[in-house]
């Protein structure tokens, strides 16, 4: 039963993490980005997942003498998801040629993959307000710093159109 009540919180911890990755991905879903709302969900919920099978497994492997036996580095999984997630994110940049130059798209997309990541790491691992605050903050660089960058740039705009 224990084994239930441990893996029950795992999928707990998933939830969560997918639901905060939801709200990161249904801001990218908005504004048409590579990757969005079902991504960052799986993205998070994968990473939240990882980490949980890497604690009940170091606890069914290890038993009551985790310590005398077995030493444990968590941050190896935390590795792996950063991998699995750059390989993602490289998807979501590309080139694409404007106005005779080469610019790079899908930059902050990637980012908000790697943020997302991160936050179902934060969840996995039960640091639930973290991942909440983690959330917040994130979407305050998309949402509220995106807004200042568009006027920003049609002051910079208008101040060469006068010119």
């Amino acid at each position: 039963m224990d084994d239930f009540t441990g893996q029950f919180g795992v999928v707990v911890s998933m939830a969560y993490a997918m639901l905060l990755g939801g709200l990161i991905g249904y801001e990218r879903e908005l504004k048409q980005r590579p990757a969005g709302f079902r991504t960052h969900m799986l993205v998070a919920g994968a990473a939240a997942l990882l980490i949980g099978i890497g604690q009940l497994s170091v606890v069914e492997r290890a038993g009551g003498q985790a310590t005398a036996i077995l030493q444990v580095d968590p941050f190896r999984l935390v590795e792996a998801v950063i991998a699995g997630v750059a390989f993602i994110g490289a998807g979501t940049i590309f080139s694409q040629s404007r106005r005779g130059g080469e610019t790079i798209a899908g930059i902050t997309t990637a980012a908000s993959l790697l943020m997302v990541a991160a936050i179902g790491v934060a969840a996995g691992l039960d640091y639930y307000l973290l991942a909440l605050m983690a959330t917040a903050l994130a979407l305050f660089v998309l949402v509220a710093l995106s807004f200042w960058e568009r006027r920003h740039e049609r002051r910079v705009g208008i101040a060469k159109g006068e010119e």
